[in-house]
């Protein structure tokens, strides 16, 4: 039986809000006057602004008397009359407001503006109530934990070095962000995550925006079969056999390449046609990189940064929650951090929005040493789920396989022994030297017998600084 909305009924649904200001306040969240028969619009609006202005609910006369109207007190009202209300004054805000969205649709689709038309729509139909109220935080703090923990999953990076900072690892729905330089290695880490997740049983979309998909494919040839990238084609027989045997026991990567300038709508639509073709829930996204998508159906100024990496992070995240997936994805350092051994937000190439929006954002640093004796570092820029902002982890590269994988604590301490050996050599030179200026100071005559005060030497022994930086020089050539 379809749904009368006409005036009749509405004039009912303000009669009854009318009568008690519990049930209007509880309406008032989705409540718009311009939805209602243009009879009751004036009495609507009436109603809405005089109880914004006085805080308190117009009587019929006053509401009669100012719209010409003949609303009229329904009596008494049970719990039961209001519970009625409430379900059918939300039916029909939904309904009248998705009527509204497709008749402005039409104009839009002869522009072929889908995705604001994708956008009115889907903003009529989330239309509701709130019935959630919230989480009483006292109830049960043990099913709370367990729910959190079940329900986001905790996922391993593969990496049980940087699991330990996350506590436990990516959350499901969250947006995951390694920025670097140009050459720093950002599908590398995107590729080397691909595969982590893939072997631990999880199903991996790959999604790449600047690189073809044969490269990226050949990149994890080498890092599931663990032989070096030069000898792929050497190796064919061998490298198809280790791919198959292990693709048995690991979930399901797929590689795709979508050209820059696509949108989440893009993505969206792929994932889904992908599920449904393949018949499996994609557990992992990876998109190689955010900075060549376009956010959906704004026009924005290309100099814009701030405002379209904001739309583009928010409805990226947006997609990770709507499709409970880890996301994961890249971004640029710009220009001041190439000379830089430690980043921070301001680094960041582009706006700045995205890092705000983002829930754990990677800095990778390396260097031509670290490179040749196999060293990648993350810098945790920020985190949400964790208190591990400031920290550092170091990893193992492999150069001939491409594999990422996870170091020693000794050889943790090792590198970062090594990595601050000069600034403490430097920081040692300083209180040496302010110690030698401080030495001697005190004059030798009395200054209160009136004769002349001694000079104040200061002594700097610039000959040993010089033999300091020199052996410094010499250990570095071995």
């Amino acid at each position: 039986m379809a749904k009368n909305y006409d005036y009749e009924v509405q004039k009912v649904y303000l009669e009854m809000m009318l009568a008690d200001a519990e049930t209007f306040v509880r309406c008032q969240g989705i409540f718009d006057s311009t939805l209602f028969d243009r009879k009751l619009q004036e009495a609507a609006e009436f109603v809405n602004m005089y109880t914004k202005e006085y805080n308190v609910l117009p009587d019929y006369d006053m509401v009669n008397a100012s719209c010409r109207t003949d609303l009229k007190h329904p009596g008494d009202v049970k719990e039961g009359h209001t519970n009625w209300l409430m379900d059918e004054f939300e039916s029909f805000t939904r309904h009248k407001s998705l009527e509204r969205a497709i008749l402005k649709s039409a104009d839009l689709l002869e522009q072929h503006e889908y995705g604001e038309v994708e956008g009115l729509v889907k903003e009529a139909v989330q239309i509701g109530l709130a019935r959630d109220m919230g989480t009483d935080y006292f109830l049960d703090p043990k099913a709370r934990l367990m729910g959190l923990k079940d329900k986001n999953g905790q996922v391993t990076t593969g990496w049980d070095s940087l699991d330990r900072k996350l506590f436990g690892g990516f959350n499901r729905g969250e947006l995951n962000i390694f920025a670097g330089g140009s050459g720093a290695g950002k599908s590398l880490f995107l590729a080397n995550l691909g595969v982590n997740f893939a072997l631990e049983g999880l199903n991996v979309v790959y999604l790449t925006l600047e690189l073809s998909e044969a490269l990226v494919s050949m990149r994890v040839d080498s890092m599931v079969t663990g032989i070096s990238t030069r000898n792929i084609f050497k190796d064919l027989d061998d490298v198809e056999m280790k791919v198959k045997m292990i693709g048995k026991k690991a979930g399901m990567m797929q590689i795709k390449y979508m050209p820059s300038g696509k949108t989440a709508n893009d993505i969206r639509a792929y994932l889904k046609e992908y599920e449904i073709k393949a018949g499996k829930k994609v557990d992992v996204l990876l998109v190689d990189y955010l900075d060549l998508l376009m956010p959906i159906g704004k026009k924005i100024s290309a100099e814009n940064l701030f405002v379209k990496d904001k739309y583009v992070s928010e409805e990226l995240r947006n997609l990770a929650m709507e499709l409970q997936t880890v996301f994961v994805t890249a971004a640029q350092l710009n220009r001041g951090a190439v000379e830089e051994v430690e980043f921070d937000h301001s680094h960041i190439s582009g706006g700045l929005s995205k890092i705000q929006t983002a829930d754990n954002v990677f800095g990778i640093f390396t260097s031509r040493a670290m490179r040749e004796r196999g060293r990648y570092q993350i810098q945790l820029m920020k985190t949400r789920s964790s208190s591990g902002v400031g920290q550092k982890v170091d990893l193992g590269f492999d150069i001939d396989t491409l594999r990422i994988v996870d170091i020693d604590e000794d050889e943790q301490e090792s590198t970062n022994g090594e990595r601050t050996g000069n600034s403490s050599i430097l920081d040692s030179i300083k209180r040496k030297t302010a110690t030698s200026t401080g030495e001697n100071n005190t004059p030798t005559d009395d200054p209160t017998d009136g004769a002349s005060v001694g000079k104040i030497r200061g002594k700097v022994e610039s000959t040993k600084l010089r033999e300091i930086l020199s052996n410094m020089g010499s250990d570095e050539e071995y």
